[in-house]
This record gives structure tokens, C-alpha cells and sequence, in this order.
């Protein structure tokens, strides 16, 4: 499967069904300024769960957060290794 295009599909579809305008998804592109509110994290999380058999947010280790678009593709990658 192709964590990324899943991932980007994800935002893509969480963006339109909670009508918000979401920016170019580029590696460096901070999430905060994604045009994703926290809600519709939340609804991307619980869905890339659902759809990668992965929640890299549950873990018990010292996790560092992504802070990039990128970044939440290699945390998500390195969750289903």
C-alpha cells in the first residue's frame, strides 16, 4: 500500500467534507497551516487507523509529533514497519 497517496487522499476527502480549503500538500508544509482544524486530525488519524492497521500517536514511547506534512508521512511509514 502507498502510505503516502493514502494519507494525502485522506486529507483530501477530511478537508472537503468539513469544507475547509486545504493548502498544497508539499513535504515541508507545516501542518498547522495545512487548513485542517484539530477535528479534522482527529478524523484522519482515526481513519488511516482504520485503513494502515497503524496508530503511531498510541504508542508507549517518547513520540516526537510531526510538525510537517512530511513528517506525518514518515511517522505514519515508520508505524507500519
Amino acid at each position: 500500500m502507498d502510505i503516502r497517496a493514502e494519507i494525502t487522499e485522506q486529507f483530501k476527502q477530511v478537508a472537503l467534507e468539513q469544507d475547509k480549503t486545504l493548502a498544497t500538500l508539499t513535504d515541508d508544509l507545516p501542518l498547522l497551516d495545512s487548513g485542517l482544524d484539530s477535528l479534522c486530525f482527529a478524523v484522519v488519524v482515526v481513519r488511516l487507523e482504520n485503513v494502515l492497521g497503524a496508530d503511531p500517536f498510541s504508542t508507549d514511547e517518547d513520540v516526537r509529533f510531526p510538525v510537517t506534512f512530511g513528517d506525518f508521512i514518515k511517522f505514519y511509514e515508520q508505524a507500519a514497519q
